[in-house]
């Protein structure tokens, strides 16, 4: 296996070019600033940014660059994954996650479960050391088992930003003196923190502290239980799914304001819920083409847990369609109010096969209701003003993290499947390298 996947990175090496300038020739833009494309351009990539955009017969290709041709194609920004969970340095598993992010066009990542070796591994990456997408990580996660008091919780956080990681993830089990502890120390520390709402904090308490996301929608269907509602731990099963029949739907548009008024950014991880909860068998989720290249043992592992979910007790197809539902109604509110949402599958979890579930995230936003335009900005523009990177759009000055598209996805946002090739940080991996890649984890079953 060793040997393959050495062979694979020799092709990628050969393919790619971090040295010389590419040129994408006769390409159809879509900057992702507009609702747009631009037909007929040259786009001139050069140590790793974007140096020239024009028209074909006006921009000159550089001397011994390397030419990818465009014509009937479609350029946009690389993909960002707000919610994934990054294997650790050094194991199996790695090569195979980032293969499957790259190969699907998404080319930042944020870990949403830190661990001391992706400090390293962040540089690594921006370095052209490892293979991957950049990585935005957090640290080890606070939860009602990592953390003993206000004290220790305060002390974690200020460990966490003195050792570098870029935000502070939150996990269910916290107190509300733990929570408020963490918040007062990562504002003073301007760190942000993302994640889960502890059950003793609840949305409006996150919103008040100021959480950077809320992710999977956390907290929401709580929040709009009928006011006389007990919430001291009633058990509302998986993200609160078998709640859904007692919600104020009246009460989304009011929730959503809140939410945007007080800047949090939603990463609602849809594919995730829906992947669990809808009428679709697991058969028919685990023959999904993408399930070749994970360990069968994890497969069968997501089997038992959609099987698990259809068993449980108060959980049947009524309740699972209003929970889809309601958390749709909720995705259209927050993005009619103006509230953030960040594109976000939470990889590798349930039959999400990283980057392949990216894809299946845009469907559902524009199923919410979303158009495909503003589902890709959930992905690209969003995600790049949310963390601050130089990236997410296609301009000149930016950096090169681009997708060359078969179709174009504003008219059909199925067409982001459609990869021809992949820049990941100025290097140009084309569709049949990256194939290769993926070929050497086909039947693997570690």
């Amino acid at each position: 296996m060793k040997r393959l996947i050495l062979l694979a990175v020799a092709l990628l090496a050969v393919d790619s070019a971090a040295a010389a300038p590419t040129a994408f020739i006769n390409v159809n833009v879509i900057p992702m600033t507009t609702e747009t494309v631009i037909a007929g351009q040259t786009v001139v990539v050069d140590n790793g940014m974007i140096v020239a955009i024009g028209d074909v017969d006006s921009v000159p290709v550089p001397e011994h660059a390397k030419v990818v041709d465009g014509t009937d194609r479609y350029l946009m920004p690389g993909l960002a994954e707000m919610h994934a969970h990054i294997p650790d340095s050094g194991t199996p598993n790695l090569d195979r996650v980032f293969s499957l992010f790259v190969a699907n066009g998404v080319t930042t990542v944020r870990g949403m479960l830190g661990r001391p070796a992706h400090l390293a591994l962040r540089q690594q990456l921006l370095d052209g050391e490892q293979f991957g997408p950049r990585l935005i990580t957090s640290g080890p996660s606070m939860n009602g088992n990592s953390v003993s008091g206000p004290g220790d919780a305060a002390r974690k956080v200020r460990a966490q930003h003195a050792a570098g990681y870029d935000f502070i993830k939150i996990h269910p089990g916290l107190s509300a003196e733990e929570y408020a502890a963490i918040a007062t120390v990562a504002a003073e520390l301007q760190m942000p923190f993302a994640g889960h709402v502890p059950a003793a904090v609840g949305v409006e308490g996150a919103l008040s502290a100021g959480m950077a996301t809320i992710d999977h929608l956390d907290g929401y269907i709580a929040a709009l239980m009928p006011p006389n509602t007990d919430r001291s731990g009633g058990y509302g099963g998986f993200f609160d799914v078998l709640l859904a029949d007692q919600v104020i739907e009246a009460n989304i548009a009011a929730i959503a304001s809140r939410t945007a008024a007080a800047g949090t950014w939603n990463v609602p991880t849809e594919s995730l819920i829906e992947h669990l909860v809808n009428d679709v068998s697991a058969a028919d989720l685990r023959n999904r083409p993408e399930m070749r290249y994970m360990p069968q043992a994890k497969v069968q592992q997501w089997v038992r847990a959609k099987e698990q979910q259809l068993d449980e007790r108060g959980f049947n197809a009524a309740i699972g369609a209003r929970a889809i539902e309601i958390r749709r109604k909720l995705i259209l509110a927050l993005h009619k109010a103006g509230a953030g949402l960040l594109l976000g599958s939470d990889a590798p979890q349930i039959f999400n096969v990283p980057g392949f579930s990216l894809h299946h995230e845009l469907g559902f936003l524009v199923a919410a209701g979303l158009t495909p335009f503003e589902a890709l900005q959930s992905g690209t523009t969003a995600a790049a003003d949310f963390l601050g990177t130089n990236t997410g759009v296609v301009a000149v000055g930016r950096e090169a993290d681009l997708v060359l598209l078969n179709e174009n996805p504003l008219l059909d946002i199925g067409n982001s499947r459609r990869v021809h090739g992949v820049m990941a940080r100025g290097t140009w991996y084309s569709s049949s390298a990256l194939e290769q890649r993926l070929a050497t984890f086909e039947a693997q079953d570690d």
